[in-house]
């Protein structure tokens, strides 16, 4: 285990050292190597190195080292194929080249790429003793480590290349044109897929180009297209370890990168390979024409152990087309522009390299071939820019979709599809709705439609007296612009915009009328079912009439404007009945002048609606034993119950969470009946059975007629429908008549003011009226001519009940006796 400890604390020193080194601001690759010319030959076809994106078995690769004509330090090249990291290459997979020799100076070698290798490296190592041998049997033994190596120098190598792009193109954009460096900047991350940081575009422009171009080693973001293999190093704690260093000022700039991430782990991979001969230090290839120029990060050394240059070829595998992309699929250029680019995004790539090559925008002209325009990528621009000067001669329809074409190394691809529209003059027309509102003094927005917009070079706008209205306008669509026109612009009479297009001399006229000021026009409001409805707003004397879903409203008859409102009437009730509630409508007013206007609709839910089916009154102990018998079954006692079913109209379900509404005439008392209180019972879905006390709902106060509505979930309220009248009953105990029969009887009672009056007659005409404010608890009533009392309820006078009741004779006061005197005893 100590052993284990040594070995990894002497090779953490080792890495930290070469970290150290190659993080610092002056060990960034920045020593120029020799460069080597290559050539790749497949299938017949030759493509410079700048251009090879893969290589595939059988490819046949030359190889000139190009190296100064005084070098004397003799190098030897040694060329070599890796077939996975647990596999040994074989011996004949390695190529020597004695650099030094005039048959190699002159000529170079070729190798072809054999059936089953995965990695090809380009070693330059000083002359030595048995120095091929030397390095075949360091690859043999650790194949794992170089094939590592090879695959992070590639993804350096082609992260730098995208680095150099933007750093060339920043400092460009900075000397001559300091006031565009946010914008071109913000272009070039999106092609390259830098990391942009924000905070520089806080500083003074002249500070911008600086701050954007320092730490550039944590610029590079994943590339999707070329795979980096950095995003993890190792497992276990090495690789936390290492990971940790990505985030520290010694092992790079603050932020992990996968430029970083490479050349840590080659750096930990090489270091682990030095032995006492020869010490394995990396190159970045950067390809240029047929040329790779090696960059070097540490010097090389020519004593032991001595400086093994590394370098990568591109990767022995099948290649995946550049997945380039339109950054707006929707948007459509003109190809009168001049320059025309094409903004794509998705391969970075493609503009930091040359894997991409002779693409061409491909156009569909009506011929057989159809038209190739030369494209070349432009990072600053942000696409590809095309040679449109070919068209001068063609004739294309207005409107084509163009495609991308070229190849990837040596395979052909086929990128993403534009539309493309040619300049001509167009009928420009405007929404209905944009021109009916035009009001003077306020800002308009138009949108003009033709399939031309792209093509648009600048709109103007004039009024009806000549004088320039500067208008503000944007594409938003192929065949749509967007004009804005401002509200001191907008004067009453004729306003015409004026659309300029590329190459063409004359421009579209489009005209709209703007007129004077008028009313405002907020809302109509309607319930389905109703003949009117009512639009709310200002100057509503204006309006002619309202249309909504094909039905036409016209102002009533007689109708005064309060509260901002008209009332407007539909041919019948019927005709409204079959709009929707639930809709988001739009109903359209024409005014007197003929200005047809747009204003929103609110379509009302109808009220709840419920029909009476059927009630029953149930007596209460109380009324049972007031001896009065009600005539008439609308009447309610107090402290009686009443069970009514109903049946839903609208909607035709009764809603499990609605409501039943009881109140007295007044509203004074009112409760509400639900299904959660046990106040309503469902028969079916659309019947529901009521029970009702009053006492127990409304106390001992409560009187007069009764009325109920329906209310639904959202509180919303039916029309009221009338239930029952509800009495209050005083108890009838005792009836005395005397036994003159001219004399009135006397009845006795409780709660005897609940009386409005009482006869011994239907037709009331030997009545006694109950006077305001009774408080006894007797009362003189007409001598009977038969055993029934006629009684009218305070509560409820219109109605006449009977009352049964046992009439007892009245008790006439017996006078005292006179006392019998004791009578004497007799003598014994």
């Amino acid at each position: 285990m100590s052993a284990r400890l040594a070995a990894w604390t002497y090779g953490l020193a080792l890495f930290l050292g070469f970290a150290g080194t190659l993080f610092a601001d002056t060990a960034a690759f920045d020593l120029e190597g020799p460069s080597i010319e290559i050539k790749v030959t497949r299938n017949g076809k030759v493509l410079p190195i700048s251009r090879v994106a893969n290589l595939q078995p059988g490819d046949r690769i030359r190889i000139h080292p190009r190296l100064p004509p005084d070098q004397s330090a003799h190098y030897l090249l040694v060329a070599v194929f890796l077939r996975g990291a647990t596999n040994p290459p074989p011996s004949e997979w390695f190529t020597r080249m004695e650099t030094w020799k005039k048959k190699y100076r002159d000529e170079g070698i070729s190798v072809t790429v054999p059936d089953g290798a995965e990695q090809a490296l380009v070693f330059l190592a000083p002359e030595t003793s048995g120095d091929f041998s030397t390095l075949r049997s360091a690859v043999r033994g650790r194949p794992g480590s170089f094939v590592r190596a090879a695959q992070d120098l590639e993804q350096a190598s082609l992260d730098r290349s995208r680095l150099d792009t933007y750093l060339t193109a920043v400092r460009e954009i900075a000397q001559t044109n300091p006031s565009s460096v946010h914008d071109r900047s913000v272009v070039l991350a999106r092609s390259l897929n830098i990391r942009l940081d924000e905070d520089c575009f806080k500083k003074p422009v002249d500070e911008q180009a600086s701050c954007l171009t320092q730490k550039s080693d944590n610029l590079v973001m994943n590339d999707g297209h070329s795979q980096s293999m950095v995003g993890v190093l190792t497992s276990g704690q090495a690789s936390e370890l290492i990971g940790q260093l990505a985030f520290t000022p010694q092992a790079g700039a603050g932020y992990f990168s996968p430029y970083i991430g490479a050349i840590m782990d080659m750096g930990r991979i090489l270091e682990n390979l030095h032995t006492a001969q020869y010490q394995y230090i990396p190159a970045l290839g950067l390809a240029k024409e047929d040329e790779l120029r090696l960059k070097l990060n540490n010097p090389p050394s020519f004593h032991n152990p001595k400086s093994v240059i590394l370098a990568a070829l591109p990767p022995v595998r099948t290649q995946e087309p550049p997945p380039l992309h339109p950054v707006d699929p929707e948007q459509a250029f003109c190809l009168g522009n001049k320059p025309l680019v094409l903004p794509v995004s998705g391969a970075p790539l493609a503009f930091s390299t040359a894997l991409a090559h002779d693409v061409v925008l491909h156009i569909e002209d009506g011929s057989a071939k159809g038209m190739d325009l030369p494209a070349t990528a432009d990072a600053k621009r942000g696409g590809y820019v095309v040679d449109t000067r070919p068209l001068s001669a063609a004739k294309l329809p207005p409107a084509v979709n163009g495609v991308l074409r070229g190849a990837w190394g040596f395979d052909a691809f086929t990128g993403p599809v534009f539309k493309l529209q040619s300049a001509r003059s167009v009928s420009w027309t405007i929404p209905a709705a944009e021109t009916t509102g035009l009001v003077a003094g306020r800002e308009h927005v138009f949108h003009l439609h033709a399939e031309a917009a792209a093509c648009v070079q600048e709109v103007t706008g004039k009024d009806s007296q000549g004088a320039e209205v500067k208008v503000t306008w944007k594409v938003v669509k192929p065949d749509q612009l967007e004009v804005k026109v401002p509200a001191a612009g907008a004067k009453p009479g004729e306003l015409t915009m004026l659309v300029k297009q590329t190459g063409i001399r004359k421009p579209d006229e489009v005209k709209a009328k703007v007129y004077a000021e008028t009313g405002r026009l907020d809302q109509f409001v309607i319930v389905p079912g109703s003949r009117r409805g009512a639009l709310r707003g200002s100057r509503l004397e204006e309006v002619a009439s309202l249309e909504l879903n094909g039905i036409r409203f016209l102002p009533a008859a007689s109708h005064s404007q309060q509260g901002g409102e008209l009332p407007l009437d539909a041919p019948g009730a019927d005709a409204t009945a079959s709009l929707n509630p639930d809709g988001k409508e739009v109903a359209h007013v024409t005014l007197k002048d003929g200005r047809k206007l747009e204003v929103p609709a609110t379509i009302e839910s109808p009220r709840p609606k419920v029909t009476l089916l059927n009630k029953r009154v149930q007596l209460g102990a109380a009324s049972i034993l007031s001896a009065i018998h009600l005539t008439n079954e609308d009447e309610l006692p107090l402290d009686g119950q009443i069970s009514f079913s109903l049946k839903a109209e609208m909607p035709k379900r009764f809603p499990l969470d609605g409501k039943i509404e009881v109140a007295t005439g007044d509203e004074t008392f009112h409760t509400t009946l639900s299904i959660a209180d046990g106040g309503l019972i469902l028969q079916d879905s659309g019947t529901v059975v009521a029970t009702f006390n009053p006492a127990k709902r409304f106390g001992n106060s409560a009187f007069g007629p009764l009325r109920f509505r329906a209310v639904d979930q959202r509180n919303i309220a039916g029309e009221w429908q009338p239930l029952a009248t509800l009495v209050r009953m005083p108890v009838l105990e005792s009836l005395t008549c005397p036994e003159d029969v001219t004399e009135q009887c006397v009845l006795h009672g409780t709660h005897l003011f609940l009386l409005d009056s009482i006869a011994s007659d239907p037709q009331f005409i030997h009545a006694v009226q109950i006077p305001e404010g009774f408080v006894d608890s007797t009362l003189n009533v007409p001598r009977l001519t038969e055993p029934v009392l006629y009684i009218k309820l305070r509560d409820n006078p219109a109605v006449v009940n009977t009352a049964t009741i046992q009439v007892s004779p009245a008790k006439v006061p017996q006078e005292p006796r006179d006392a019998i005197p004791p009578q004497p005893r007799g003598r014994e």
